[in-house]
This record gives structure tokens, sequence and C-alpha cells, in this order.
């Protein structure tokens, strides 16, 4: 199932979360839904299932009745976390040199985070 990582750079998202989905619900057997914009339409979600992945990715898009900007919930989430990220100098900017450095400083920032507001408490 494991297939070469992807080098070029024009490859689309839903290209490489077909394969990598399966992965990540290995991973982390307790993930049930992944929330994706409009980019992550196509059969390749019914390819995903018909591979025993669990993972439901729902395709969360805005509704065609309003004009203008419109919050939606499910992506406002994802949102204000990269927003959050940017007031911690080691992850405004692409610094560290590893992948695993980086992945680390998340959850560093991510526990200070929880910690802040179970203090509030």
């Amino acid at each position: 199932m494991l297939k070469a990582f992807v080098t070029e750079a024009n490859v689309q998202d839903r290209a490489v979360a077909s394969w990598l989905l399966p992965m990540v619900a290995e991973r982390f057997p307790r993930l049930r839904k992944i929330w994706a914009d409009g980019n992550y339409t196509g059969e390749w979600r019914t390819a995903l299932h018909a591979d025993g992945c669990l993972i439901n990715v729902e395709v969360v898009t805005r509704t065609d009745d309003t004009a203008g900007f419109q919050v939606i919930p499910q992506r406002w989430v994802v949102e204000r976390t990269f927003a959050w990220f940017t007031h911690f100098r080691r992850l405004s900017k692409d610094y560290e040199y590893w992948v695993y450095t980086a992945d680390a400083m998340v959850y560093v920032v991510m526990a200070r985070l929880m910690l802040k507001r179970l203090a509030r408490l």
C-alpha cells in the first residue's frame, strides 16, 4: 500500500489523499471523519471505501444561496488553528530543517494552547 513519495509539485492533493488516507487510518484507528474543501470531490472517495478505509471524507462547501463571504463552521476550525500557529515564531514560517522537529513544535504549541484554556477553567 505504501507508494513512493511524490516528488513533483504538480500532483493534485486529492491524488495523494487517495493513498495517504489508508495509512492515516492505520496509524490513527479512532479517526472516523475528515472535513475537506471542494477540491476533494470525485470518484476517489468511493474507491477509498471500497479498499476498506473507515475514514469518512465529508466535503464541506458553502451554499450558493448567499453571495460574498460566508463562515462555514467546519472549515473555520482549521483556519482558526492555522491562525493560532502564526502567533508562535517557530511556526509562523518554515524555519525547521527536519520535518520531525516541525511536527514536534505543532504538538508543543497545541499542548500550550490546551493548558492555557484549562487554566482559565
